[in-house]
This record gives structure tokens, C-alpha cells and sequence, in this order.
């Protein structure tokens, strides 16, 4: 599975972005897919995954402003970032593993990852 995501770029803090991670050469919807970020001088963290059985999960730091959905015909998922804060300042990959319900952090349960997009949210 190749994995490509996009949609990332410069914003205000208090604005919305639109990411996108399109799938291609497998079954992607059989995955659980996730996002991660990586913000600079830091580890790359958990943003959110959907499991394959359409379980989504957001880490507490971003959950009620962002929003992950999917369309399975299409191979993609979307990471809606509505008001944004500096700190959400990364590069964000989208992922595609086999993580247990309850390990869906687990960025070494992850087979495939995508190159990442860089978000920036100015003050």
C-alpha cells in the first residue's frame, strides 16, 4: 500500500485545514489507518486512526477540533483541523497498520506510511 498525503500549508491560529491521505495498491479500508505528526525537536505523536471496524479514535489533544473521516471508494481519509492552535505546527503522515483496538497509537504497529504534509498555524 502507497500512501500519499496532502493538504497541508500556512494558517491562522483559529482557522480550518483540510488534510487528505489517498491510498493506493491494496485495501486500504481493511486497514486501520492513522494519523501521526511530528512537530520540529520533538517525536512523532498519535493524531487519530479509524480501525477497520470504523472505530475512531483522536488523541486528547486535538479531540473536538479534529475530525477524521474516510470515503472507502475512493481509498482516502481526511483529517478535518478546525480551529487550530501553534502547537498543531508539524509535519502530519497519514498510516496504515493492524494495531489492536486498543493500541491504535502504536506507531510501531503500522506497516505503511505515507510522506507527510507540513502544516504551520501562526499566532
Amino acid at each position: 500500500v502507497q500512501l500519499q498525503a496532502s493538504g497541508g500549508g500556512l494558517v491562522q491560529a483559529g482557522e480550518s485545514l483540510r488534510l487528505t491521505c489517498t491510498a493506493s495498491g491494496g485495501a486500504f479500508s481493511t486497514y486501520t489507518r492513522g494519523w501521526f505528526r511530528q512537530a520540529p525537536g520533538k517525536e512523532r505523536e498519535f493524531v487519530a486512526a479509524i480501525t477497520f471496524a470504523s472505530v475512531i479514535h483522536y488523541a486528547d489533544t486535538v479531540k473536538g477540533r479534529f475530525t477524521l473521516s474516510r470515503d472507502d471508494r475512493k481509498n482516502i481519509i481526511f483529517l478535518q483541523m478546525d480551529n487550530v492552535k501553534p502547537d498543531d505546527t508539524a509535519v502530519y503522515t497519514c498510516a496504515a497498520g493492524a494495531p489492536l483496538e486498543n493500541f491504535v497509537a502504536d506507531q510501531t504497529a503500522y506497516d505503511y506510511w505515507g510522506q507527510g504534509t507540513l502544516v504551520t498555524v501562526s499566532s
